[in-house]
């Protein structure tokens, strides 16, 4: 990105925070603040810029404000850079708090989610009855014309910020889901690096089907969400002492800490490090959503102070005991476990024969023929986002479900690397089909522990169903450039064939809106899942899964 669009995109984030209208010079006095030094009439420069694009707008003499649209870019415009600003804004947060714990003042971290009934209240009052949350501290504000709630949770990231203000380096590292067996924390099942994701981590597992928050609580046994930072080892003693105090007023959610280099629940603690896993703040919200009630939960959104915030319930400890202190085995990244899938790839290209990559999804068998219509509709519709093949096969233990093999994307790396062309994973997304298409979310392969387009399907994302389908998910593939002209005429022959190829980027562009490695060149292919997708999209069970097993390509059938 060049220093002009980091100003211009700085600008935007700016002004979305305000309330009211601004000039220059609040502007240039922020923007120094975050290392731009722009004086006042740069400032105006820009924002002239700002406003022939329609992003901003002049409200007389007062200043200016952001746009609709203007939102609209910030939120979708340079996802590459939101990559990188889900973590600094976390970042921002951290160092935002102020928070005296013992004299109980000052500025939190705060989740403000918005709950449509009553009934929803009385829910998440129980769940912080339990102790299974941060804090029982909240704020409700409730719009007497639409019945809306509004309400805003100490989120676990106020922890991090008062141990940085104690003068403690709390770095962020991971959210997940968390295993709970007899109320004893084991391990961290998935989770999502802080540092290669668009999607906040958390907010990617917020979704019923994936947490079983209520389980935890009535049965002591399920998934809760979670999160992981790392400390240096020599302030455990004083980090400990400061736990414990905020606990003591109602800020707590800690769920272990480990010692010195020793692995905490599955997740690998550096030497001379100590690792802290504390229960999600949105956690309480998560049972919520598992009882099917409707909930829109937004996470680390804003600081507040701590006296607008009382407790909902009495202060109750958490029901969770001490971590088991077992091995658990590593928990390795999505694309460690992909590249022996990846090797094992042997389709040749000329022959259109031999084993590729595929996802595979079940579905109950009466409903299989509907299934494979949708999936036919969605392909006649829409050939050029759509991959044609398919393959039925058992289930293994299950004669009432029949899996349905479609395409993994990933065999596209595996045909390239197998013809001699490095082909590395990059991203897996998101794809609004604007002119041109722009991705609006992006997760790194190497830094989830779960297929993306998993968690976008479960968070009903897509839109591919239709004679215009408006999101669908794709990948960015990372290509050296000094293969470019063999690994284009290899691409094209697979296109031909029916793999979703759906742009061959140049060097140092920006192919879609996602960003590779200079001396490369990005590619980005459709993704298997697609119509899967579709059959979700029309009400259909059908249970989601990625990256699962080879099969000959020339065993499958075509739409």
């Amino acid at each position: 990105m060049s220093e002009s669009e980091s100003r211009i995109i700085e600008i935007l984030r700016i002004l979305a925070k305000q309330e009211k209208p601004i000039g220059s010079k609040l502007i240039a006095d922020e923007l120094k603040e975050k290392g731009f030094n722009l004086g006042e009439r740069a400032v105006r420069y820009h924002m002239q810029i700002l406003d022939e694009k329609g992003y901003t707008e002049r409200k007389g003499y007062s200043g200016r404000v952001i746009t609709d649209l203007g939102l609209e870019k910030l939120e979708k415009g340079l996802i590459y850079d939101q990559v990188d600003f889900i973590y600094s804004k976390f970042e921002e947060m951290i160092y935002l708090t102020d928070f005296l714990y013992m004299e109980q003042i000052g500025n939190v971290v705060v989740n403000t989610s918005t709950v449509y009934n009553e009934e929803s209240i009385n829910i998440m009052k129980e769940i912080f009855k339990s102790g299974l949350c941060v804090s029982p501290y909240v704020n409700l504000n409730e719009d007497k014309n639409t019945g809306e709630i509004e309400v805003t949770t100490i989120c676990g990231t106020t922890i991090d910020g008062v141990l940085l203000n104690n003068g403690i380096a709390s770095q962020p590292q991971y959210g997940g889901l968390l295993k709970i067996e007899n109320n004893h924390p084991m391990n961290f099942t998935e989770i999502i690096s802080y540092k290669k994701t668009s999607v906040t981590p958390l907010d990617a597992f917020s979704n019923s089907k994936l947490t079983s928050v209520l389980d935890v609580i009535t049965k002591g046994t399920g998934l809760i969400p979670a999160n992981f930072r790392l400390i240096p080892g020599i302030a455990k003693e004083k980090t400990l002492s400061i736990i414990n105090q905020l606990e003591n007023i109602g800020i707590g959610g800690v769920i272990g800490i480990s010692k010195e280099g020793q692995d905490l629940l599955g997740l690998p603690v550096p030497d001379g490090m100590v690792g802290i896993a504390i229960v999600g703040g949105i956690t309480p919200f998560c049972a919520i959503k598992e009882l099917g009630e409707d909930i829109d939960i937004k996470l680390a959104e804003e600081i507040r102070n701590f006296n607008t915030l009382s407790p909902i319930t009495e202060i109750i400890d958490s029901p969770l005991k001490t971590p088991s202190v077992e091995k658990q085995p590593k928990l390795p990244f999505l694309l460690s476990k992909s590249w022996n899938l990846i090797q094992q790839v042997n389709f040749d290209v000329e022959k259109q024969k031999g084993e590729i990559i595929a996802n595979v999804s079940y579905v109950n068998r009466d409903k299989l023929d509907s299934a494979l219509s949708i999936m036919e509709d969605a392909y006649n519709n829409n050939p050029k986002y759509i991959n044609p093949f398919y393959k039925l096969i058992p289930h293994p233990d299950n004669d009432e479900k029949v899996g349905i093999a479609t395409t993994c994307s990933l065999s596209i790396d595996g045909i390239l690397i197998n013809n001699g062309i490095m082909s590395n994973p990059k991203f897996s997304g998101l794809l609004e089909l604007t002119e041109p298409p722009l991705f609006i979310d992006l997760i790194s392969y190497n830094g989830t522990t779960l297929d993306p387009h998993k968690i976008f399907l479960s968070k009903n994302m897509t839109s591919i169903t239709g004679n215009k389908p408006n999101k669908i998910l794709a990948s960015v593939k990372e290509i050296p450039y000094v293969s470019r002209d063999r690994a284009v005429h290899l691409l094209d022959i697979l296109n031909n064939i029916g793999f979703s190829i759906y742009k061959i980027g140049k060097p140092r562009e920006l192919v879609y809106n996602s960003k590779v490695d200079n001396y490369n060149f990005g590619v980005i292919t459709g993704g298997g899942l697609n119509s899967i997708g579709a059959v979700k999209e029309s009400g259909i069970d059908i249970e989601v899964k990625a990256i699962e097993k080879l099969i000959p390509f020339e065993k499958m059938e075509r739409l």
